[in-house]
């Protein structure tokens, strides 16, 4: 090949090769600029994530030049500290200007500054939780501008719209609600005092049946026992003489009546035959008083083979709580023997704390709810005790429920709720809502189609709302019911708490 053809071509190998050369030595920036939405923690590479600084921060890096990111938070609030080097040399922290913009889901940009401190720039706000954001950090250094762009996420899961439904999620919103505190009180199911009768035989005798026994449900009128007593029949037999000498005495005073109208008897004997009737009507009244005074109908003495047979009957409808006889016991007429009590009402016995006493009034209404089984019912208190406990230190409210379905039995525990007060707050969330994440009361916030937690400072609550003081914004959507699957998805991600 000619010559003169050759040494062109040569010429244009070698250029390329020096160029080639060039390019493959050139210097290539560590920092750069991306943009924040395409950052995700579970999509970034190994690459992408910034290195480890000396004291444990994110290090970024321009040429020689590095900014190392920390978040300090030993008995303070979490705070940015930035230390900056130089080929690795820990630099003076007035060596730079640092500006940090930091973006949270659902929230304005923060412009956080920084001030010289010791060997550190501290920033002028703190970081609050959780620390998941995009930020971007600016650093003038020897009349150079640096950028670096980087995102962290923490507490945060994505979850369609269209999943919502599906996982039992519901949306709502945050806003004023009446909050009603309630003060939860320990109890007792009692007896209604009012309603207890104790049955004594107002007649002394020798027991010969007992029908009534301890737990036996009676009715008003029921047959207890039957003891045979003498006093009974001395009585029954006054009624009895007494009846007689009436019919005698009326006869008589008819026919002297007859007599004295047709002047054949004197006046003074018709007056005496009177006279003996009335007698005879009172003598009668007193024997059937005596009887009645016992429970027993006199008419009824006349019926009766036995007339020393006695029935003891109860009183009212209710259960025999008490018995006291048994098969031929001698009985005085003042024994005790039954204790009957109407049920249809019970009291329940509430312990109040000192510290509790300026809450809970005469008239409050007053949900109880059982221990052990799962029933309430609603009641008022009717009364509150005057008196401290000695030993106890506490006083007693009484409140009255009704029990004609016998749901309540003496003896059951309870717990009493009264509300304390209502008022309305600014911002409230459903207490279904609340989850524990690192040890902080959260929900999640609704924030396009991410959830993220927010960490919340409560306040007052009624056990269906509670009172947000901090962490949640007024109009925020928050996961409503079943809120834990949520948090179930963050335990898959593997969420951490990431500095």
């Amino acid at each position: 090949m000619d010559k003169a053809r050759l040494i062109p071509i040569l010429i244009v190998i070698a250029v390329g090769i020096v160029l080639g050369g060039l390019i493959l030595t050139v210097d290539k920036p560590s920092g750069g600029s991306m943009k924040m939405e395409d950052i995700h923690a579970d999509e970034e590479s190994a690459e992408d994530q910034p290195a480890i600084g000396p004291r444990g921060g994110k290090l970024f890096t321009d040429h020689d030049f590095s900014v190392e990111l920390t978040i300090f938070e030993k008995g303070m609030p979490p705070q940015f500290r930035i230390y900056l080097y130089e080929k690795g040399k820990l630099l003076p922290s007035t060596s730079a200007t640092v500006t940090i913009t930091l973006t949270r889901l659902g929230a304005p940009a923060q412009l956080i500054q920084f001030t010289p401190e010791a060997d550190y720039l501290a920033g002028d706000q703190i970081v609050e939780e959780p620390h998941s954001f995009d930020l971007v950090i600016a650093a003038e250094h020897e009349g150079k501008l640096m950028r670096w762009s980087h995102s962290q996420i923490e507490g945060r899961v994505e979850i369609p719209d269209e999943m919502l439904k599906s996982m039992g999620i519901e949306l709502l919103t945050a806003g004023p609600a009446i909050i009603k505190p309630k003060l939860r009180l320990p109890g007792e199911v009692i007896f209604n005092e009012h309603n207890i009768v104790r049955v004594v035989p107002r007649v002394s005798g020798v027991v010969t049946t007992v029908h009534g026994h301890h737990g036996q449900q009676v009715k008003k009128g029921d047959v207890l026992a039957v003891i045979e007593s003498p006093m009974l029949a001395d009585l029954r037999s006054q009624y009895s003489v007494a009846k007689k000498r009436l019919t005698l005495a009326k006869t008589t005073y008819e026919r002297e009546k007859q007599l004295w109208e047709e002047k054949i008897s004197a006046k003074q004997e018709f007056l005496l035959a009177e006279e003996l009737w009335n007698e005879a009507q009172i003598a009668l009244e007193l024997a059937a008083t005596k009887l009645r005074a016992l429970g027993v109908q006199p008419a009824s003495s006349f019926l009766r083979t036995n007339i020393t047979q006695y029935e003891i009957r109860s009183p009212i409808s209710g259960i025999i709580i008490a018995k006291a006889l048994a098969l031929g016991e001698v009985l005085k007429e003042d024994r005790e023997i039954y204790t009957v009590a109407d049920v249809s009402t019970v009291w329940t016995a509430v312990t109040v704390y000192p510290k509790d006493l300026n809450v809970i009034r005469v008239g409050q209404k007053v949900t109880v709810k059982a221990t052990a089984y799962d029933i309430k019912s609603e009641g008022s208190v009717t009364y509150i005790s005057t008196l401290i406990g000695g030993q106890t230190r506490t006083a007693t409210a009484r409140v009255e429920l009704e029990n004609k379905e016998g749901k309540w039995r003496p003896g059951m525990f309870i717990n009493a709720e009264l509300v304390a007060e209502e008022m309305e707050v600014p911002i409230a969330v459903s207490v279904d809502a609340i989850q524990t994440f690192h040890d902080w009361s959260v929900v999640f916030g609704r924030y396009g189609q991410y959830f993220e937690v927010r960490p919340l400072e409560l306040g007052r609550s009624d056990g269906e709302m509670v009172e947000v003081l901090e962490g949640l914004a007024y109009g925020e959507q928050y996961a409503g019911g079943n809120s834990f699957a949520l948090k179930a998805e963050l335990g898959k991600a593997g969420a951490s708490h990431d500095h």
